[in-house]
């Protein structure tokens, strides 16, 4: 059995929190260890819901790559809460897992893609203007059990209106938002922000291009493919990003990631699909130096931890 309660004095010890299918961690947030060593740093990927493992033996417990929470958020949330100097931290966890949290951003002046909620038992019926939809869960991450439907076709309304039912009677709740088509021509910027002496800062941005074709048919595995490459952010873009992530609660001070992804609006402006605050991929084998950078964001919150 894997001893968890080691420590080495003076050097630090940092879990990097992954899945058991990712034990070895996910192949972009490998790219830190080296980084992390060369600073001194003990890093060790830990499977969040391994019951050896002991905590408080870490300095830090970074969440990475624990993709298979969805279908028990409430477990999850709990165990972030028990954990010792987790960043995010575990309020931040307990927000930003429920995709919700897009109305409060909204009412915060966050340009936003609009959103309905559909909840168990809850009677839908699909939008009249007949456009192009996205239906997923609330709860979700990686594209699983989401679909693109048009609402124009008949049959592609009685797939939308089976899958809401469905996710209802699994209890989970339904987001319905209109599919923005932009993202089929300038697909979706990922926004990178990492901890820095003064909070936040800018690191990186990516282009991720479409990955929706069709109502959704079932996925296998913990994610599907995405094409992505580097990309320059726009000063638009990073305005707002700026904005989304003082709307935080609690503050974005206290975050060691944060992840924007944004899509052109019908005029051409940016708008807000998803703020990652809890397990995004950061991307950091797109841009030059930003595994060093995620480092010292690490040692930023080793020093504050």
């Amino acid at each position: 059995m894997t001893n968890h309660h080691l420590t080495t004095r003076g050097e630090p010890r940092v879990a990097l929190v992954t899945c058991t299918e990712l034990a070895d961690l996910d192949p972009d947030d490998r790219l830190v260890l080296t980084p992390l060593a060369a600073r001194g740093v003990r890093v060790e990927p830990v499977v969040w819901d391994d019951p050896a493992v002991d905590w408080a033996g870490y300095d830090l417990a970074v969440l990475r790559s624990p993709w298979d929470y969805m279908s028990r958020r409430d477990e999850f949330v709990a165990w972030a809460a028990r954990v010792p100097r987790l960043v995010n931290p575990a309020d931040v966890v307990r927000w930003n897992t429920d995709k919700r949290y897009l109305d409060e951003l909204s009412a915060a002046g966050v340009p936003t893609v609009p959103t309905g909620w559909v909840v168990p038992g809850e009677p839908w019926q699909p939008p009249a203007d007949r456009g192009e939809y996205v239906i997923k869960p609330a709860v979700s991450a990686g594209s699983q059990d989401t679909g693109r439907y048009d609402l124009a076709d008949p049959l592609h309304r009685e797939l939308a209106l089976a899958h809401v039912h469905r996710l209802g009677a699994a209890g989970r709740v339904t987001m319905v938002q209109p599919y923005l088509t932009a993202v089929d021509t300038a697909g979706e910027t990922a926004l990178l922000f990492l901890a820095g002496p003064e909070g936040l800062a800018f690191s990186h941005a990516i282009r991720k291009g479409p990955l929706l074709t069709g109502p959704d048919e079932g996925v296998e595995g913990l994610y599907k493919p995405e094409e992505i490459t580097a990309r320059t952010a726009e000063s638009a873009e990073l305005e707002v990003a700026e904005k989304t992530l003082a709307a935080v609660p609690g503050g974005s001070g206290r975050l060691l990631y944060a992840r924007v992804d944004l899509i052109p609006g019908p005029d051409g402006t940016p708008v807000l699909v998803e703020l990652e605050l809890t397990e995004p991929s950061l991307f950091i084998g797109y841009a030059d130096g930003a595994p060093d950078r995620l480092a010292d964001a690490v040692l930023t919150h080793l020093a504050r931890a």
